[in-house]
Order: C-alpha cells, then sequence, then structure tokens
C-alpha cells in the first residue's frame, strides 16, 4: 500500500437547481407515458374478461393516449431546446397532467370512474418538484376539475357512450357531494403530506452536500497531514520493503522520501526492530550523514476493512502490511500534549458528525411523527387516547433532550465565530429568562436576583452570551434546594488601565457550592455532575469567554452556593 498514491477525490461541480429540475421534469414525462400506458392498457385487459370497468370506445383511447404521448414527446423537445423558465414549463405541465385525469374520469363515468385516484401523480410530483405551493395549487386545481366533472354529470352532461350505463343516470346531489368532499380532502391532504416530505428532502439533501464537501475537505487534511506532519511516517509490506516515507523521514533520518520506496527495511534501518510490541520505543538511529541520533517509534499492523461478502480484508495484495512512525524523543515530550488535545478535539469531532448523521434526522422524523399524533389524539378524550397523548408526550420530551445534547456536542466541537455588536446586557439577560420561563420544566418556585445597569453595553456577540448566561442560570438550578431556589445575577463595570474598560458578571446561588478538588475540572468537557447532564454547558462557556478575550472563574456565593464570575474586556 502506497500512501503516496492515495488522492482525494475531485470535488465534481454540483449541477445547478434548473439543470435538476429540467431532470425531474424529464422524469416526470417520462412517467405521465408509462403510467397511462400501463393502466390504460390493464384495464382493456380486464374490460375484455366482463369485468364491470367503465371504458370509452377504443378509437377514444387510441386518440387519448396518442395525445399522451405527442404531449410528452412534445415537451420533452420543447425542454431540451435552448433556455427555458424551467418553473413557468414545469407549472404549465402539472396542469397539463391533471387536465389529462380529468378528462379520462369525465369520459369513464366521473363518480364511478376508477381511475380518481390518478389525481395523485401530479400533486405529489407538483410537491416534489415546486416543494413550497406546487402541491396544493395542484390539489385546488385537480379539485375544481373534479367539481366540474361532478356538475357536468348532475346536468346529464357526459359523453352518449355513457347512456347505456343505467346506474350512472341514477346519481343524485348527496352522492355527488359526497365524492367531491372524500376526495377534494383526500387531495389536500396528499398535497400537505407531498409539501412535508419533499421539505425534508430538501434539507436531507443540503446536509448530505455539506457532508460531502466535508470528507472532500477531510479527504486533503489527511493527505496534507500526511505530508507536512512532523512525526516520521513509514509503511511497509509483506515482503519488508518500503513502499512509502513521508516528508519528515527525510528530515530526521536524513534519507530522502523518494529513494526510499522498494527499500529493505532492516538494511536501511537496521537498529529498528518491528516485531517489537510497544507504544512507544526507543533506539539509536543511523542518519545517512552518519550521524547517530536517538528517536521513539512505534509499529503497528495496518489493518483493512473487512469485504462484508467474504469477511476478509478488501486487499489481498498486503496481508501483513506495516505502518511505522518515528520521532526524535526531543520533540516527542513537547508534542504530547499537543496530541492529547488534538485527540481530543478529533474524538469529539467525530462524535458530533456521526451524530448529526445518525440521529438529527431520525430525531426530526421522529419528533414530527409524534406530533402528528398528538394531534389526532387531542381530537378524543378516551382513556385509551389519553393513554397514547401520554405516551407521544414521553416521546416527544425525549426526542427534545435529545436534540439538545447533539446541539451542545456540535456546539462545542464547532465554535462559531463571534460577530461582535454593541448590545444591552440587560436586555440580553431579560431575553434568556423569557426563554427559560416559558420552559415547562422551569420551577415556579425559583426566585431571581438581577442587579444589573440597564445602561450597561457588552461589545460582543449576542447570540454566544446568551448562550453563556443561559448555561450558567440552568446550570446553578439543579444544584439548589427544590422548592426554594434562589440565583442572583449582578454586573458591574470597571474602568482598567489605558481606557481599558470590563464588565464583570457574576451568577450566584443557593445550592451545594462546588468541592474545591472540582473547580479546575468543571471547564473540562464530559465532566458534570448531573445525572442528566452531558458536561459540555461550563465547557461551551468557557470556550465563548476566551473567544472574548476574557476569563471565568468559579468560587463560593455568598447565598452558600456556587458563584460565576466572568470578566468580558471592553474595547
Amino acid at each position: 500500500m502506497d500512501f503516496k498514491t492515495v488522492t482525494t477525490q475531485t470535488h465534481q461541480t454540483e449541477p445547478s437547481p434548473d439543470s435538476l429540475l429540467k431532470g425531474q421534469l424529464l422524469w416526470m414525462l417520462l412517467l405521465r407515458v408509462i403510467l397511462y400506458t400501463l393502466l390504460l392498457g390493464i384495464s382493456v385487459f380486464l374490460q375484455s374478461n366482463q369485468l364491470e370497468i367503465i371504458l370509452p370506445p377504443y378509437y377514444w383511447l387510441l386518440f387519448f393516449i396518442c395525445s399522451v404521448y405527442l404531449s410528452a414527446i412534445g415537451s420533452a423537445i420543447f425542454l431540451l431546446t435552448g433556455n427555458k423558465d424551467i418553473h413557468r414549463f414545469g407549472f404549465i405541465q402539472n396542469q397539463l397532467d391533471i387536465f389529462f385525469v380529468t378528462l379520462l374520469v369525465y369520459y369513464t363515468g366521473t363518480s364511478y370512474s376508477t381511475f380518481s385516484p390518478l389525481y395523485f401523480f401530479p400533486i405529489i410530483a407538483g410537491g416534489l418538484i415546486f416543494p413550497r405551493r406546487g402541491g396544493l395549487i395542484a390539489a385546488a386545481t385537480a379539485t375544481l376539475q373534479y367539481a366540474l366533472a361532478l356538475a357536468l354529470e348532475q346536468m346529464r352532461i357526459y359523453p352518449v357512450f355513457l347512456n347505456r350505463y343505467e346506474f350512472i343516470k341514477e346519481q343524485n346531489l348527496f352522492t355527488s357531494i359526497n365524492h367531491f368532499a372524500v376526495l377534494g380532502l383526500t387531495l389536500f391532504l396528499a398535497a400537505i403530506l407531498s409539501a412535508i416530505f419533499s421539505r425534508r428532502l430538501l434539507k436531507t439533501e443540503a446536509a448530505l452536500s455539506d457532508t460531502v464537501r466535508s470528507l472532500d475537505s477531510l479527504s486533503r487534511l489527511y493527505k496534507q497531514i500526511f505530508d507536512d506532519i512532523a512525526t516520521g511516517i513509514i509503511t511497509i509490506d509483506d515482503n519488508n520493503r518500503i513502499t512509502s516515507a513521508n516528508n519528515a523521514i527525510g528530515r530526521i533520518t536524513g534519507y530522502l522520501p523518494t529513494n526510499l520506496p522498494e527499500q529493505l527495511f532492516s538494511q536501511i534501518f537496521p537498529t529498528l526492530d518491528l516485531h517489537n510490541k510497544g507504544s512507544r520505543l526507543t533506539a539509536n538511529l543511523v542518519r545517512q550523514d552518519g550521524v547517530e541520533i536517538r528517536v521513539g517509534y512505534s509499529c503497528a499492523r495496518l489493518q483493512f476493512p473487512l469485504d462484508p461478502a467474504s469477511h476478509e480484508p478488501e486487499s489481498h495484495q498486503c496481508q501483513n502490511c506495516k505502518i511505522l512512525t518515528i520521532q526524535d524523543i526531543s520533540e516527542v515530550e513537547r508534542l504530547e500534549q499537543q496530541m492529547r488535545q488534538a485527540e481530543k478535539l478529533a474524538a469529539i469531532g467525530r462524535i458530533s458528525a456521526g451524530i448529526a448523521h445518525d440521529f438529527r434526522n431520525p430525531l426530526t422524523a421522529i419528533s414530527g411523527s409524534a406530533q402528528v399524533l398528538a394531534n389526532e389524539f387531542s381530537q378524543h378524550d378516551s382513556p385509551e387516547q389519553r393513554t397514547n397523548r401520554a405516551l407521544i408526550n414521553i416521546i416527544l420530551r425525549e426526542s427534545n433532550r435529545l436534540t439538545l445534547t447533539i446541539a451542545d456536542f456540535l456546539k462545542f466541537a464547532r465554535p462559531e465565530s463571534a460577530v461582535r455588536e454593541w448590545f444591552s446586557l440587560k436586555k440580553c439577560l431579560d431575553e434568556v429568562i423569557q426563554v427559560s420561563k416559558a420552559d415547562p420544566l422551569w420551577p415556579a418556585s425559583c426566585t431571581l436576583q438581577i442587579e444589573i445597569n440597564p445602561r450597561y453595553s457588552l461589545w460582543a456577540d449576542q447570540n454566544q452570551i446568551f448562550t453563556v448566561l443561559s448555561q450558567l442560570l440552568h446550570n446553578a438550578l439543579p444544584f439548589c434546594p427544590q422548592g426554594a431556589e434562589i440565583v442572583r445575577i449582578e454586573a458591574k463595570e470597571l474602568n482598567l488601565v489605558d481606557n481599558q474598560g470590563e464588565i464583570i458578571l457574576r451568577v450566584g446561588d443557593n445550592g451545594t457550592g462546588i468541592e474545591e478538588e472540582n473547580r479546575e475540572k468543571i471547564f473540562e468537557p464530559f465532566f458534570t455532575k448531573r445525572v442528566d447532564g452531558t458536561g459540555l454547558g461550563l465547557a461551551i462557556v468557557k470556550q465563548i469567554v476566551i473567544a472574548h478575550h476574557g476569563a471565568i472563574e468559579v468560587g463560593r456565593s455568598e447565598l452558600g452556593g456556587a458563584l460565576f464570575t466572568v470578566h468580558l474586556p471592553l474595547p
């Protein structure tokens, strides 16, 4: 395996929205032809077996199917030649599909027609192609046209060949109204569902595009890291020959990385033992210039992914490949701390990406479906429905909790850059309190003691300071005595040297406080004393405060609990 041959995938130019819409319209035209061909063919076949299916004369069917074919072919040619207003063209085609359905329904007995479900085709297509209002417009048009067909039926205005069906003449007004109401409501329901699914599809496609771009960037990043990392990396094949070496190997050993491939490893580096197990090995290494240096190295077997079919490594050419990393001992101690932090952040990034990809979309679907069920169950008040509502509320509550947890992970793993502006600290806190009290879990017994001058203003990112205040407030409540919660929030402004000022914000509570030995740990990721906590709230707070060139401290409040002091500099 040659790491030098690993290249990133070429980022393909994403198709424009118009080209995507054009492709969708061409598929719609093809589906129009296939749908009517199959349905009419099957209906003619069943009619030949003396089943009760109302069909017009064959010459009319031939004329109808020819019209469908010609309209599809002509529309496709028109669409593919020259620049067109794609949206207007798509709207016209959608309306044409509705007209074809209405024509078929009218000539097959209107209220007795077996083809009225065909209205769903243009409605669903309209909702998918034009996510905002396409399905609703199609549903409205279909409903109006169907109502017109029913009106003509009531006035005994229908094709002559239908007179041989005696049951059609017995159709009354109330039956027609019933047909209209049922089909109309069903069509609008289909339009609404189509709009919901199409909007979710757009969001999924956007998220997928972002993921592809992120993976492309990560691939380039990993290749760049391999070339530029300070640690020397060598890969070795089954025959103990070097297959690749990065630039750091040249700086450490003096050998040109381009000259090392195909060389026998034991001849170039005889003092490095590949069979010695351990994560940190040391040895003396003779550089190409004859200078002996002390290096730390580790060797590991390359683990290739398994083939799902055979459960064997996908690479059949290198079953015992090894990868060797080499460092100067002097560099190891300096890099250890950085590597630990980098590994932690990389792990958080992988967890966040995995959570966002695997949990966010299913959670949205679960929450949305549960909300629909909750609305349905709320219309009834039987004991069974009350039980169902309680279960649905549990689903919604837990889904919201998981969504907030995912948001905390993403907020810490990918912090947003600060967009600074002047804003009122008191108004920002008022918004935090208003949002917090709207939460059903907010304790009504909580007493807030606010001591902030309304004139105090901050030069900071208002959304991020909102997050700081919200996290500190919600972090204090779980440790306060239940039924007697007290949280004091105060701020004062100090003038320092060189006209430099700062706002000192203090948030204290009457809870149990924070032990002395834990005061340095509480700002570390995943450290928490709460059963339902993620351990990221205070880490996010510190991250935001540091990004604003401030500082945060923890101590003992006059109320008896914890006291967080935030220093935010002013320009």
